[in-house]
């Protein structure tokens, strides 16, 4: 029976759900996640519905991949997660070394070598609609997806953004690190460049600079030079990777205020996200970009990135032995 006083809870299994999410796994082949600290179906996943994500965003997230058995970057994902828990103030309901292994743990249950994983920390409930977070104990919950290709390599195409009327809020009223749950300000930016028939948004600050499009960070490349924004910015960990690339490759690079003439005036401009990868631009505001598809910069990033993600030494194996 669900319990009258504290809204949705998980039916699944014994141990809070291990033995199901397990059967789940292994026997039907669909899709399971980790939630209420055991494996579950995903179909039966649950949580309160007075946990304050719900309720009020409250709580941080991130985003890892696997390719070819290997987590990409895994210790860099984890390391920025427990940053923005410790940013809200929510208590860790696992430890760094306990994350690796529940992730691993559920990338092998969902038999999955290229996945998407998405881990969620909820402030959880504490059995009251109200906003006050004391008493409330964090959920750790673990989503596990095959890898979303958001752009094929071998594609002559791109994506068309808009402008934005809807602006970046500065790091004084929330600091863009922190990866939370609140994402209303980049939803609201997409639906406004959806209605306007473009691909993607692409956000200024209050300041009118370039900042980032919903869930990507932004790379101009401009005379020469690669430039991607400085203020009011995830510093994201595919945006790194970017960036290790120019210096093992000897590509100019420059952290800066990036303006829209900049944008309008490339030779090439594309996105960087760990759910997506490397994405070319072809057109802003109407601007096409270069000569309108992916230019031979984005081509020569493309390929390096591809082939850093599928190295072992940058990659967790999930299966035990590393492939060769």
């Amino acid at each position: 029976m669900l319990p009258a006083d504290s809204g949705l809870k998980i039916e699944a299994g014994e141990s809070r759900g291990q033995s199901a999410g397990a059967e789940a796994g292994e026997g039907d082949g669909g899709r399971v996640c980790y939630v209420n600290g055991g494996l579950v179906p995903e179909a039966e996943a649950r949580i309160s519905i007075l946990d304050h994500a719900l309720l009020y965003g409250d709580g941080v997230f991130d985003t890892v991949i696997a390719w070819d058995g290997r987590l990409f970057r895994l210790d860099d994902h984890i390391d920025r997660l427990f940053r923005s828990m410790a940013a809200v103030a929510i208590p860790t309901p696992v430890s760094r070394e306990e994350l690796r292994d529940l992730t691993i743990r559920a990338v092998r249950a969902n038999k999955l070598d290229n996945a998407y994983v998405k881990w969620i920390v909820t402030r959880g409930s504490n059995d009251t609609p109200l906003m006050d977070p004391a008493g409330c104990a964090a959920n750790l919950i673990i989503l596990v997806r095959p890898y979303i290709h958001r752009y094929a390599p071998d594609s002559r195409s791109g994506l068309r953004l808009k402008t934005a009327a809807i602006r970046r809020p500065p790091g004084q009223v929330l600091s863009p690190q922190i990866k939370s749950l609140n994402y209303l300000n980049l939803v609201l930016a997409k639906i406004e460049a959806k209605s306007a028939q473009a691909d993607e948004a692409l956000l200024l600050d209050i300041h009118g600079r370039v900042c980032e499009a919903p869930g990507y960070n932004v790379f101009v490349a401009s005379r020469g030079t690669l430039l991607t924004p400085q203020h009011d910015i995830l510093e994201g960990i595919t945006r790194a990777s970017v960036m290790e690339i120019a210096a093992q490759q000897a590509v100019p690079l420059r952290i800066c205020d990036v303006e829209l003439y900049d944008a309008y005036a490339a030779e090439e401009v594309f996105l960087t996200s760990t759910a997506g990868g490397l994405v070319p631009v072809v057109e802003v505001d109407g601007r096409v970009i270069g000569e309108g598809r992916p230019g031979p910069l984005f081509a020569r990033f493309s390929k390096a990135y591809q082939e850093m993600i599928a190295s072992p030494d940058w990659g967790t194996a999930v299966h035990g032995e590393q492939k060769n």
